[in-house]
């Protein structure tokens, strides 16, 4: 079968589960991956027949797509920031509206020397790493849970040469706090969303993204958040500041419950309009 054809092939039966653009981009980078060569360098060989090893990986992804995975899981690759972060089923594929958490931090601290700064929940590795690539001057520790999510962290930052801690804490567990030292910039992309949300979700994020880092219950919502804010005031230097992705139906509760443990807070609106990012700056602890 030559590039061509098999890309059209691909792109059809994507129908089935995406609209008639989304089905052509998903199998553009398909092919990318497949053949190591970008559509322009494709077309100039659209006559080429794919080896048996390049069929043989296309059949893998195209059933896997069929089957409802989500495309960066099938390719083990997401980009983040301008990074790409390789990515599997332990972890969170990264968002765009994390990515605008990041450059909000960047914004405001990117100047700073010397920056301590610890990422509550760290997944892939996302944010820590992209902040180190544009704050380098800062140090960085992540915390997680998940022993299968810290190993892709250090997978990412070997890759892409990011000199951060990794470190292996149950973060809700209050009495492992003092194996953390005093920052400067706390920030978190927790679990936040309530398990009656699921009803309105889509089956490919709730059948292959961890529901660990997801959900939270109905009756305790901001149980992520009211840690963080504890912790902080035991662990954040004078001054110190928290940056938060939120659930974008809670950001007022959010917001009151930093305000009510003594934190000055700013909520910030994603590019859809959304209230997605909170900033809570300890005034005095």
């Amino acid at each position: 079968m030559t590039m061509e054809l098999a890309y059209r092939e691909l792109a059809k039966s994507l129908e089935t589960n995406y609209d008639q653009r989304e089905a052509m981009a998903i199998a553009n980078l398909v092919m990318e991956k497949v053949t190591g060569l970008k559509r322009i360098d494709r077309l100039m060989e659209s006559h080429r027949i794919l080896s048996a090893a390049e069929t043989g990986q296309l059949a893998i992804y195209s059933g896997q797509l069929l089957q409802g995975k989500p495309l960066q899981y099938v390719l083990e690759e997401a980009w983040f920031a301008h990074l790409p972060f390789y990515v599997n089923q332990w972890v969170l594929i990264p968002r765009p509206e994390t990515e605008e958490l990041v450059e909000w931090i960047r914004l405001e601290n990117g100047n700073i020397m010397g920056l301590r700064v610890l990422d509550i929940g760290t997944g892939s590795g996302c944010i820590p790493i992209a902040l180190k690539k544009q704050m380098p001057g800062a140090s960085i520790i992540s915390i997680d849970k998940s022993k299968e999510a810290l190993e892709v962290a250090q997978r990412n930052a070997l890759e892409l040469k990011a000199v951060i801690e990794l470190k292996a804490l149950d973060f809700l567990d209050q009495e492992q706090w003092e194996q953390l030292e005093e920052v400067d910039l706390i920030v978190s992309n927790p679990p936040y969303i309530m398990e009656s949300e699921k009803a309105s979700m889509e089956a490919h994020v709730l059948d292959h993204e961890p529901s660990m880092a997801l959900f939270v219950p109905d009756q305790d919502p901001l149980l992520f958040y009211r840690n963080i804010a504890l912790f902080g005031q035991t662990h954040l230097s004078i001054n110190g500041t928290v940056y938060l992705e939120i659930n974008q139906a809670l950001g007022k509760e959010v917001a009151a419950l930093f305000e009510s443990m003594g934190y000055y807070t700013e909520l910030k609106q994603d590019m859809q309009g959304k209230d997605r990012m909170l900033k809570a700056q300890l005034l005095d602890n």
